[in-house]
């Protein structure tokens, strides 16, 4: 088992529900989705699988273990195995990109290696070869102020692919890039995902892209699942009902309406080439 929350509910310190009664599960190498209107509990959702925040009630297992049982060492070695893609990256815009890349490994390295690697870049091939993967090779060596939006999340996803997490998570990855980009960085969080057979979570506000890459897409509203269904089986009136609290179209990548047909086919009418997901 990857991970699972029986009843997991959060509650912020200022008195928000975030989360109420929360229960989901996935298997080791499962691809998964979660889609829902701004304020649904999508990142706190994350969070608590990322082991970074610890919900006030339920029950969470990570990895096979429970986070909350471990001590200090035990559970930094389990963090180690878990990587969060943020929508803006913490990276200090003074770092450069190949630095932040190495952070990825450093809960992985002793602590002299880790200290080192802040002052000399230990490894360029590695991090070269991530930022390839994600058309931003030339920019290995960038300051972090100096990037866009766009170029500083592909470097987050960088640090997360170069770290090679047991559990990888994504919060909103995409969501400043075009929709060239985002379809690419999607495929290689699937590659990725598919090679070493680890599972993947992430958060999209785009909806076309968790219908037409994710296997298993989880819709929240209010802190609550109201739907875990593949995408074939998600109907237009589940879609209306999950996104009624905002007005307008349905959140695109493209920014188009999105076009409703049978399910399985919606999508918005794209400039692109949609490479097929790699299989599992």
């Amino acid at each position: 088992m990857s991970f699972r929350l029986v009843a997991a509910g959060l509650v912020h310190a200022n008195g928000q529900r975030a989360l109420r009664k929360v229960s989901l599960a996935a298997r080791r190498g499962e691809r998964i989705a979660v889609i829902g209107p701004s304020g649904a509990g999508k990142t706190s959702l994350l969070r608590i699988l990322a082991t970074s925040i610890r919900p006030t009630e339920g029950q969470v297992e990570v990895l096979d273990l429970y986070p909350w049982q471990l001590n200090g060492a035990q559970l930094r070695q389990l963090r180690s195995r878990i990587g969060l893609i943020h929508q803006a990256p913490p990276i200090p815009p003074r770092q450069r990109a190949i630095t932040a890349i190495l952070a990825g490994r450093l809960g992985q390295w002793p602590w002299w290696k880790a200290l080192l690697s802040l002052l000399y870049p230990l490894d360029i091939a590695g991090p070269r070869q991530q930022l390839a993967r994600l058309d931003l090779a030339d920019r290995l060596f960038e300051r972090c102020d100096r990037l866009s939006g766009g170029q500083l999340q592909r470097v987050g996803a960088a640090r997360v692919l170069y770290q090679q997490p047991d559990l990888l998570l994504a919060d909103e990855p995409v969501s400043a890039m075009d929709p060239a980009l985002a379809d690419l960085t999607v495929n290689q969080l699937h590659a990725e995902a598919a090679s070493r057979g680890a599972t993947l979570v992430a958060s999209l506000h785009a909806v076309d892209l968790a219908l037409r890459w994710f296997p298993r897409v989880v819709g929240l509203k209010a802190g609550e699942i109201l739907f875990d269904l593949p995408p074939v089986k998600i109907s237009d009136p589940m879609l209306r009902d999950l996104y009624a609290s905002e007005t307008g179209p349905l959140p695109t990548q493209d920014h188009q309406p999105l076009e409703f047909g049978p399910a399985g086919s919606r999508g918005p009418k794209s400039r692109i080439t949609v490479v097929p997901p790699h299989p599992l």
